[in-house]
């Protein structure tokens, strides 16, 4: 996708910015982990694919994979944590209400590259031990007000070390389900739907990604297999530079014996059940949790007004798509 940029400049040089980058993700990894009571931990950069643990993403997205020495097995790049997390919070043995995070580092070959978009993927992975009663909205509102908390804190802080970032967010994030999105713009589409409410309230927690709509698709395809599509959400921001609502955060509520077996079913992947996570949920062998991911890029890109994701991460771009980009003063790492 083209972002259409006029008359850009950028506000921090680039060594400023790398400063600026390592000073918001120190700041919201402490403040995430604090309100949350989050244990930092280790972890894969490559998993077993027979054993169920690597994130399918919406479910098309194929892994990076590459074969050992010995030629005898075939491991695969993580995509995303959303797995491994519930499986690492029994192993560590993490007490309920208590939860863990870690730096998730990803490549994601079939990504559109473009302004938001990369094939390198950095997000803080986080997942929470809960009860069966905190399986409703209620507690996933909670949860998102408490992330949003450390979003504000940050830019705050962000914002003392650096007067000319000016402060964009409001004081409270407004919730909305897709059912009420699509009743509010039914001639939009799903993004066009996404860039009118974040305009509208600036910082928005859209409810229920991957139950079909009216039109008989979901507001956007989620795995079947690690969030409630009931209980899940994307935190969206209104992004002034791009005119965009830009999401910042996936997560919900994961999903329980029964979700899990009806998700499958509507998606025709029953054939996952014989997984060794998927049996753990099937056995309750595996907590309860809620979770999610956090792009560490794309909160800086916000935080430091910047108008490309390669201005906040060293990843790949072709010759000629940076030519372009300098056309237009983006220069990046």
């Amino acid at each position: 996708m083209k972002y259409n940029v006029k008359n850009y400049e950028s506000l921090l040089s680039l060594q400023e910015t790398e400063i600026a980058i390592k000073l918001v993700k120190d700041t919201f990894e402490r403040k995430l982990a604090s309100k949350l009571d989050l244990l930092r931990v280790s972890a894969p950069l490559f998993v077993d694919p027979n054993t169920g643990l690597n994130d399918n993403l919406t479910g098309v997205e194929k892994a990076v994979d590459f074969i050992l020495q010995d030629g005898k097995k075939r491991l695969e790049i993580v995509q995303s944590l959303a797995k491994w997390k519930r499986y690492a919070l029994k192993k560590y043995d993490i007490a309920v209400h208590k939860g863990l995070y870690t730096d998730m580092n990803a490549i994601r070959p079939f990504e559109e590259l473009d302004n938001i978009h990369s094939c390198y993927v950095d997000q803080w992975d986080w997942e929470k031990v809960i009860k069966k009663e905190d399986r409703n909205i209620n507690y996933l509102k909670e949860t998102v007000r408490l992330i949003y908390e450390a979003l504000l804190e940050t830019e705050e802080i962000v914002s003392k070390h650096y007067p000319k970032l000016n402060q964009d967010l409001p004081k409270e994030i407004t919730f909305i389900t897709s059912e009420e999105l699509e009743e509010q713009y039914p001639n939009l589409s799903r993004k066009e739907r996404e860039n009118a409410i974040c305009k509208k309230h600036k910082a928005v927690f859209l409810i229920g990604i991957g139950n079909k709509l009216k039109d008989g698709e979901p507001h956007d395809s989620r795995a079947a297999d690690y969030d409630d599509w009931s209980l899940n959400g994307d935190l969206l921001l209104w992004y002034e530079p791009l005119n965009i609502g830009l999401e910042l955060s996936s997560m919900g509520i994961r999903v329980n014996k029964d979700s899990l077996i009806k998700q499958l079913d509507e998606k025709k992947e029953n054939y996952k059940l014989e997984f060794m996570y998927h049996k753990q949920i099937l056995n309750d062998e595996l907590p309860l949790t809620i979770g999610g991911g956090i792009g560490q890029s794309r909160i800086c890109l916000y935080m430091l007004k910047k108008v490309h994701i390669g201005e906040v991460q060293a990843s790949f771009w072709n010759e000629d798509y940076l030519e372009e980009l300098k056309k237009e003063n983006i220069h990046l790492l």
